[in-house]
């Protein structure tokens, strides 16, 4: 555990040693502290505060990813949302929100996924997570200028594109969508698994990064080719056929929903609206979200792709995806963004399907 403050560090070694499978083999007071500790104990998954003397979380997770990658879980206030996507870039898989206005008693809320986030990152291979960084450093071109009235453009043979990501998705999808054409011609909705508060900044992020209009989803927003609607954490993105095209709703969340927002009911959804002009794909994350979802598009004659294991942070939901025997196509992180590009042009609906299968069974 690396945090400046000690109460928080009681805190959090209350609540992850609650859980006999958890030791807290040590704890630091800064990003120098943390260096020291983390080669004396050599930690299997490091907790992570961002804002410290010193040396900071960043410049101690620059160290990290570079002499000893170690899967990080980011502990953050909601005030600090745009520092958890710089943490996320520079190779931290996962992160949480601290409670209002400090840590306190009201951390308690937070333990069953603290507990849950030690547990999924804990096996991770960090080669992985270090390709999909290098995939961010990659030179991209400057996003060109752009209008609102340039998403507006001829449909493809693919209207709307659905994606579900979970652990390992910020940075997989700032690679997909950075790589992306301003002039796609077709729409795109996104499920990441994360907690209110933080999408509106993640979505304003994407959308000075990228060529397309990348924004939170709101209730009737239009679905229109070049641009991207994140649903809004701790709520469900769905989408609706109205008379003048593609709208977005905005669901509440059900009692005993696993998946918040929920890749299964966006796509659900997708395949219902469009049909055979749908592409569902599913990245990197932990569960099975989205294997209904793929299972629902195909059902409707439309597409399906999945991050194979090769690339996968956590290969959980892309393989749930591949076990269904709906998808098209697994295929690496790195080549995600040109195959969806390609579907998009296609003429003709390409037949894939003994690919995902094959990958499915070397998995």
């Amino acid at each position: 555990m690396v945090d400046d403050s000690a109460y928080n560090r009681a805190t959090i070694a209350h609540m992850l040693e609650s859980d006999e499978a958890i030791t807290v083999v040590g704890s630091a007071t800064d990003g120098i502290d943390a260096i020291a500790k983390t080669l004396r104990f050599a930690p299997q998954v490091i907790t992570l505060d961002l804002e410290m003397p010193n040396m900071d979380g960043f410049t101690f997770l620059r160290w990290l990813m570079k002499e000893r990658p170690t899967p990080v879980i980011v502990l953050s206030s909601r005030s600090d949302n745009r520092s958890v996507f710089r943490a996320l870039e520079l190779g931290a898989v996962e992160f949480l929100a601290k409670p209002e206005p400090r840590i306190s008693r009201s951390i308690e809320a937070i333990k069953g996924d603290l507990l849950n986030k030690v547990h999924t990152v804990l096996n991770l291979e960090m080669t992985k997570v270090k390709s999909a960084i290098d995939l961010l450093s990659r030179e991209q071109a400057a996003p060109v200028a752009r209008k609102e009235d340039e998403a507006r453009r001829e449909q493809g043979p693919i209207e709307l594109i659905a994606i579900a990501s979970s652990t390992g998705g910020p940075q997989a999808l700032q690679a997909i969508l950075t790589s992306l054409p301003a002039d796609l011609n077709a729409g795109i909705v996104i499920a990441q698994h994360m907690p209110a508060g933080f999408t509106r900044s993640f979505a304003e992020r994407l959308n000075k990064i990228s060529a397309l209009m990348v924004r939170e989803a709101a209730p009737g927003d239009r679905v229109e080719p070049g641009a991207a609607l994140i649903a809004p954490g701790g709520a469900h993105l769905v989408v609706r056929r109205e008379a003048g095209g593609l709208a977005a709703d905005i669901r509440a969340v059900a009692r005993g929903d696993k998946y918040i927002p929920s890749a299964d009911c966006l796509m659900q959804s997708v395949a219902e609206a469009c049909g055979a002009a749908a592409l569902g794909i599913v990245l990197t994350g932990m569960g099975r979200d989205g294997a209904e979802g793929v299972a629902a598009i195909k059902k409707r004659g439309g597409q399906c792709l999945a991050e194979s294991e090769e690339s996968a942070v956590i290969f959980g939901m892309p393989q749930e995806a591949i076990r269904t025997g709906a998808v098209d196509k697994a295929l690496p992180l790195g080549r995600m963004a040109g195959e969806i590009v390609r579907r998009c042009s296609a003429k003709k609906k390409p037949a894939e399907a003994h690919e995902a299968r094959s990958s499915g069974n070397r998995a």
